[in-house]
């Protein structure tokens, strides 16, 4: 039985491509389509852990990865953002049990997140899907420069 858990493994090496500019997409394509469920549940996976240590950070993760999957540019951002939603309640408890902030602090900023949630909804509708992967692209260099920096 450990054999069988362990073998199809060796493949895992391949999710390295997801974040590798010059990875070789024939071998990516092909291991996703042999091996689809196991690379949404590995894209679970990651997309939780990343939740839970970076908080609802997972969506950062997930997109690119679901895209990877075969997923559309506009249905990835969506379908992270419910993937996240479960995953940020659970963190935020976590969180909240182990005192790590108080809700306090969070409570005033949530009608205006939510307020920026309808509006970001309502134009990702509206913009090119181009537009949206470049816009994504610079959120994330801009903040990982921000983070690199500090």
């Amino acid at each position: 039985m450990a054999i069988f858990l362990i073998l199809p493994f060796w493949e895992l090496f391949y999710f390295s491509d997801i974040f590798y500019f010059g990875a070789n997409n024939t071998i990516m394509k092909n291991f996703i389509e042999k091996h689809k469920k196991l690379y949404f549940y590995i894209l679970g996976a990651v997309t939780g852990l990343c939740n839970g240590l970076f908080g609802s950070g997972g969506g950062i993760a997930a997109v690119p990865m679901l895209q990877k999957g075969g997923v559309d540019v506009k249905k990835s951002h969506a379908t992270s953002l419910a993937l996240t939603l479960p995953l940020s309640i659970v963190s935020a408890f976590f969180y909240a049990y182990k005192s790590s902030f108080r809700w306090g602090d969070a409570l005033p900023l949530i009608p205006f997140g939510l307020v920026g949630a309808v509006i970001g909804g309502l134009l990702m509708k509206k913009i090119p899907n181009t537009l949206l992967k470049r816009i994504f692209g610079i959120i994330l260099i801009i903040s990982g420069g921000r983070i690199l920096l500090k």
